[in-house]
């Protein structure tokens, strides 16, 4: 498949402020190229330059052959932005916020109604289609917002944190969606703080930091290179277990873990730890009434690669392109979440 998207060490500058530096990617079509990063990293940034709302300081990007910063009138016919929050008309209702993006987005005048009516039955707004948006909870509005991404069926669709404020229910419908989408040929760039979403959804994962793009590959070769075996064991008190800390502590690489009564083993040969700690355990009367092995997660990951916890800590995100250090963060355009 051609890439849809491709970008180019793309620079972003605020006065001394470096928001991103020479990040370049590619996004193959018909597939979910998910961007994770710490807050203020940059992902919110890079989305509004190729969604041609912020120019940059330097580099190239081209949507579908479209160069973003020389025809932005035409990538803009062919992609779809749901921002952080919610960007609807609160005066209005849910109709008649679709059927105003319908219009704006130049759709034939007859074929406005019947699309905005198959949005609000998929998004499940079809019982508050002709209630004032103002009278929505913040999930709903968040739900019409990504509505309206899709009015004009975009070719590429940009999501910036598109769950945040949603419930379980709602957030697995979206996610569904999504995939359904990407099987009829969109291609999606997604940004979340979820990293089980990211895990889920997409095909390739980058992470950004400090503006720069520091692992580009699958979810799977990242959890694979970067991530840990976890392996757990259960002692019926907490005195107990510090018992077999101290015992394990002068012969692991990394310290044990202790948690109350669990102790944790992080290891990338679990076989040959197991076949080295449980003898020294069984030995001392320390062995463990239970235990459970963990594969690699994201989370792992995500610390591997940034120095610092994913702030939710879930599990997802992709592997290896390189390690770097890179400017700060963009105080003008990314805020709190980006």
């Amino acid at each position: 498949m051609p890439d849809a998207i491709v970008v180019e060490d793309l620079t972003k500058n605020y006065a001394e402020f470096v928001a991103l530096h020479k990040v370049s990617f590619a996004v193959e079509a018909g597939t979910i190229f998910g961007l994770l990063g710490p807050n203020g990293a940059g992902k919110t940034t890079l989305v509004r330059i190729l969604a041609t709302v912020l120019k940059p300081s330097g580099g190239r990007a081209v949507i579908l052959g479209n160069d973003v910063f020389r025809q932005p009138n035409r990538v803009r016919l062919d992609i779809g932005l749901a921002g952080q929050f919610a960007a609807v008309d609160e005066q209005l209702t849910g109709r008649e916020n679709l059927r105003l993006v319908g219009r704006l987005a130049q759709l034939r005048p007859n074929l406005i109604p019947a699309r905005a009516d198959e949005l609000l039955e998929r998004f499940g707004l079809s019982d508050a289609a002709n209630k004032p948006v103002k009278a929505y909870s913040g999930g709903m509005r968040r739900r019409l917002d990504i509505a309206s991404a899709l009015v004009q069926r975009p070719r590429v669709l940009f999501l910036d944190e598109p769950t945040t404020g949603l419930d379980l229910q709602s957030r697995g419908a979206l996610w569904s969606m999504i995939r359904e989408l990407v099987r009829g040929g969109t291609t999606v760039l997604l940004t979340t703080q979820y990293l089980e979403e990211a895990d889920q959804l997409a095909d390739r994962i980058a992470v950004i930091n400090f503006g720069e793009m520091i692992a580009n590959d699958t979810p799977a070769r990242l959890k694979a290179v970067f991530g840990s075996t976890i392996l757990e064991l259960s002692y019926p008190d907490a005195e107990t277990a510090s018992r077999a800390a101290e015992m394990l502590a002068n012969g692991q690489a990394d310290r044990p873990e202790l948690d109350r009564a669990i102790l944790r083993l992080r290891t990338q040969d679990s076989a040959q730890v197991l076949s080295d700690v449980l003898p020294q355990l069984e030995q001392a009367g320390l062995r463990p009434g239970h235990l459970l092995v963990r594969d690699p997660s994201l989370d792992d990951v995500f610390l591997a690669l940034t120095g610092r916890p994913n702030p939710d800590t879930q599990s997802a995100v992709g592997a290896v392109a390189g390690l770097g250090a890179g400017g700060n963060h963009d105080p003008a355009g990314e805020g709190s979440t980006a």
